[in-house]
């Protein structure tokens, strides 16, 4: 999602902001929240501390300004139903390789922690509304059990029984390969608890 020159990018943002991908993937995980936050909420959880010292107000603003490009881009790829998983996000066994992918996943799970308020508040309007909780919860865990997996491939690795550990080890470039339709369908399924809660979506188009 590229702009002019990435807020990423900017030297006087660079020492600013967590790494790339796990940020982007902490924008990911709030463009597809049922209820987005404001900014003041969300972009604190990609801001380094140590960072965001004696910063002026217009650094602020320019900061400002390049993460919300950031989320409306992450929207724009979901209203388009094009690719949500950045072209640098890619599967290796070797795990400097596969760094890149770790941390944006790390940054999903990170902020679908921060926003599991808004999920729980949406789940509960769904069920007073009559969704199917249960059929929405199996599917829901499925989506994050793939991405806690490949987030730390090692830990589950060694989490997993004796007796099906090699079978997980060869099967992980199968998982990578569905991560795509499964961050689709994690949307999808923030969209249908969604329904239930004010849209913010049109907020965060176009300013």
């Amino acid at each position: 999602m590229p702009i002019h020159i990435s807020i990423f990018e900017h030297p006087e943002f660079s020492s600013m902001l967590a790494s790339q991908p796990y940020a982007e993937g902490v924008i990911f995980a709030v463009a597809s929240a049922p209820e987005i936050p404001m900014p003041e909420e969300w972009m604190p959880w990609v801001i380094e501390q140590s960072g965001s010292q004696s910063i002026s107000k217009q650094q602020a603003d320019e900061l400002a300004d390049g993460l919300m490009k950031q989320l409306r881009d992450a929207l724009d790829a979901m209203r388009k139903q094009a690719a949500l998983l950045p072209a640098y996000c890619q599967w290796s066994q070797e795990c400097e390789k596969r760094r890149a992918l770790c941390d944006w996943l790390k940054g999903v799970l990170t902020g679908h922690q921060q926003l599991e308020k808004v999920w729980q508040r949406a789940w509960h309007q769904g069920g007073e509304q009559g969704s199917d909780l249960p059929a929405l919860a199996e599917r829901l865990t499925r989506c994050l059990k793939l991405f806690s997996t490949l987030a730390e491939p090692e830990q589950a690795l060694a989490n997993a029984p004796d007796n099906k550990r090699s079978t997980l080890h060869e099967g992980l470039p199968k998982l990578f390969v569905s991560l795509p339709a499964m961050l689709q369908e994690y949307v999808a399924i923030s969209g249908e608890l969604a329904g239930h809660l004010p849209n913010q979506f049109e907020t965060f188009q176009s300013e």
